[in-house]
């Protein structure tokens, strides 16, 4: 097995250049740069010059691995060990409005297990990072999971769908039973932070569905490395590639998967 933590401390300066690279363009950025890859989904040259940038960094750093990236700039095929999954800009619609929530998302898996995720909050400058096994951090101090029971103390997250629509009568019958249960819900519109803030105690649960690997890989290992919980909808580990996650502190985690099987969510 390589060195998980010394790979960690070279993404963490991966990621930071990213971030540097992109608050830098947010100056002077024009929405005339944005192309629309399908219905509500936006890339602009920000993005794909932030994956060029980190995939040429990746492959210093581990040249046996192979690539699974949001914008596609790098063309891989074959049975790999390893593979970096990297969301370069997760929060573009916020970035392209002008909102300071998005991020530079790089997870690492072994034989399609997440073991590193690092995840660098743009509007914050707050670098996350974990490795399989070694722990959870913000900015190099150690970060652990909410440790509060009860559904009616716990701040939850989400994402709302932008293309999937099928599933959105369960989804909004969810999102009508948390407010009566919780201290209410969030829509910051990265998923990456989204899972960030639950390994910090920030939010509780972290939910969402119509999500891809580059969403989630690197906030998976860090919500599981700060003591969190990760599952699919249905309560299993089809996560990663599933399209839908649930992610949380475990003292309120059942009680929130109740009211997700309540709401039909599960296919």
């Amino acid at each position: 097995m390589i060195d998980l933590r010394e790979v960690v401390k070279k993404v963490e300066t991966v990621a930071q250049r990213a971030s540097q690279f992109i608050q830098n363009e947010q100056k002077s950025f024009s929405e005339k740069s944005v192309e629309i890859k399908e219905l509500n989904s936006f890339v602009s040259y920000v993005d794909k010059t932030s994956e060029e940038l980190i995939v040429n960094e990746l492959k210093r750093i581990l040249p046996e691995a192979g690539f699974i990236t949001e914008e596609a700039t790098v063309s891989q095929s074959g049975d790999y060990e390893y593979v970096w999954i990297v969301d370069p800009l997760d929060g573009t619609t916020n970035f392209i409005h002008g909102l300071p929530f998005y991020s530079v998302s790089i997870g690492l898996t072994h034989r399609m297990t997440p073991i590193v995720g690092v995840i660098y909050d743009c509007g914050l400058n707050d670098l996350y990072s974990a490795w399989k096994g070694g722990g959870a951090f913000k900015n190099g101090q150690p970060i652990k999971v909410r440790t509060q029971p009860g559904l009616d103390k716990a701040l939850l997250a989400t994402g709302f769908p932008y293309r999937d629509y099928g599933r959105m009568p369960a989804f909004m019958k969810l999102i009508n039973s948390t407010f009566y249960r919780t201290r209410g819900v969030r829509r910051i519109g990265s998923a990456a932070i989204d899972l960030a803030y639950v390994a910090a105690g920030r939010f509780d649960v972290f939910f969402e569905y119509g999500l891809s690997p580059w969403d989630v890989a690197a906030g998976i290992v860090i919500v599981q490395e700060a003591g969190g919980r990760v599952t699919d909808f249905s309560g299993g580990g089809n996560y990663l590639f599933g399209g839908e996650i649930v992610a949380g502190q475990p003292w309120v985690f059942d009680d929130f998967m109740e009211l997700v099987q309540e709401s039909g969510l599960v296919k």
